[in-house]
């Protein structure tokens, strides 16, 4: 089957097309064939291997043989079922979440039964289905996670991206004020997505705007909680989406002392987000936002694409 791996950290031209072995699925796994995935921040953060902790897990020097596929986001249809599995059978379209598995750069990958993975709404095609599961799902776990509520004052930092995207529909669909921070050509799409004001960051900093929030969501993790603690309300939660070990001590810590809290966590685990997602779509509050489409072949362009910065929620990935 035709993959693309990469076996040494890098720019995107580390990306290269290869022949691997199709996948034989073990008593308790699905063989998917996938139809599509997405190219996402958290991809090029892994090609690069730009943060410790990171590394420790895919590989110190080089990628780990059994993540030298990326790929995080799928959305295809069951090809084959283990002897065990019960809850999926050959012909389903399904999509989910990957996690530490990997492998949704290829033209086929095995999952657990019991991975992130439900069966695709009858509305969605695989482009739009890939395209939905991480961002909508990381905004369900964060929101969840610091309790949001109706008419809480929402700023969503990184709004026009594939997390603030979805999370700008997120939090509008739960009554949230939402306000979006993007770049001005971004503007008209963020509103179009719940957003009932913006700002836009190359003219003003948020904290300089005399304005406070309940709920700082940062889903581009470009501030800190000292710098963003100034624009939250007495009682206010910070959430960032990228963070360490000291991210998570400094969550529980958080919880304990202080009137404006640190809430971090990390969304592996993505069943009830999921089933909360397919909900989203049947009530017609979740859509997809795709910037670009590109095959398998030319994963390399759309990591060169993603490294800009400048994407409009998601790019997308098609393996046919």
């Amino acid at each position: 089957m035709r993959a693309i791996e990469y076996r040494r950290y890098g720019p995107p031209e580390v990306l290269t097309l290869t022949n691997v072995p199709k996948p034989t699925p073990q008593p308790d796994e699905v063989l998917i064939r996938v139809r599509a995935t997405t190219a996402t921040a958290a991809d090029a953060l892994m090609r690069r291997g730009e943060t410790l902790q990171g590394r420790l897990v895919l590989g110190l020097l080089r990628p780990r043989s059994r993540f030298r596929i990326m790929g995080i986001e799928i959305a295809g249809e069951v090809e084959a079922v283990g002897r065990s599995v019960r809850s999926f059978a050959q012909g389903q379209r399904v999509f989910g979440f990957c996690g530490f598995s990997l492998g949704g750069y290829a033209e086929y990958c095995c999952l657990r039964e019991t991975a992130s993975l439900i069966t695709i709404p009858d509305q969605l095609s695989y482009e739009d289905a890939a395209a939905l599961v991480d961002g909508v799902t990381t905004a369900i776990f964060f929101f969840d996670k610091a309790k949001l509520q109706r008419d809480e004052r929402v700023l969503i930092i990184g709004a026009s991206g594939s997390v603030g995207s979805a999370a700008v529909q997120v939090a509008a669909h739960r009554g949230a004020v939402v306000t979006g921070v993007c770049s001005g050509r971004n503007r008209e799409l963020v509103e179009s997505l719940g957003a009932d004001d913006v700002i836009d960051y190359t003219r003003e900093d948020f904290t300089e705007t005399g304005r406070t929030w309940d709920v700082i969501f940062d889903t581009v993790t470009k501030t800190t909680f000292r710098h963003a603690r100034r624009a939250l309300a007495d009682g206010g939660r910070y959430l960032p989406t990228i963070g360490g070990l000291g991210a998570f001590v400094r969550s529980a810590w958080s919880r304990r002392v202080g009137r404006r809290k640190f809430v971090f966590g990390m969304s592996v685990d993505k069943h009830a987000e999921l089933r909360q997602l397919e909900q989203l779509v049947a009530e017609g509050a979740a859509r997809p936002v795709v910037d670009r489409r590109y095959p398998l072949e030319d994963l390399a362009l759309a990591h060169a694409y993603v490294d800009t910065g400048r994407k409009r929620g998601n790019v997308v990935i098609t393996v046919d």
